[in-house]
């Protein structure tokens, strides 16, 4: 089961797509997590998802690691299709609890009162196709998947 989970390819322009999606969400999830980058950290985002958007404290708290802890994931390439998983069910929430009363488009001009949901549309793919085919290569993922006990191939249990 383990293996299934982590089974990838060597693929570099998989690779590109996690890694990239990795540094948005983990950027993301450190202003929410620890306050980096203008964010206002744990307890003040805490606070503003409890208080303001009444989101349970424990479904907040599971948004804030999902970003956080999701782009480490992708980063590395660790754990890829659970650390996917968590941005995919972070983005359909924002989509349905925030995003879809303002339409498709993001605000560029201003003149809407909220965001729209075509970058969280974007992500959903990306990681729909990282649950699908994986981390990729440089990943730990891929690394774990090429370090087989040895004598798996002669039992037929090597992958293909």
């Amino acid at each position: 089961m383990f293996r299934k989970l982590i089974d990838t390819d060597d693929n570099s322009a998989t690779a590109i797509l996690r890694l990239v999606t990795g540094i948005v969400f983990f950027a993301h999830g450190a202003q929410k997590m620890l306050g980096w980058f203008g964010g206002y950290g744990f307890s003040g985002t805490m606070g503003y998802f409890t208080g303001a958007m009444h989101i349970p404290a424990p479904l907040a708290f599971l948004a804030i690691a999902a970003e956080f802890f999701g782009g480490i994931g992708l980063i590395l390439g660790f754990l890829t299709r659970i650390a996917a998983f968590g941005v995919t069910v972070n983005m359909l929430v924002a989509i349905a609890t925030v995003h879809l009363p303002f339409g498709f488009f993001m605000n560029w001009s201003g003149t809407q009162k909220g965001e729209g949901f075509e970058y969280h549309l974007l992500t959903l793919a990306v990681t729909t196709f990282l649950m699908i085919r994986g981390a990729g290569a440089f990943s730990v993922d891929h690394a774990l998947t090429v370090a087989e006990p040895a004598g798996t191939e002669q039992r037929g249990l090597a992958h293909s």
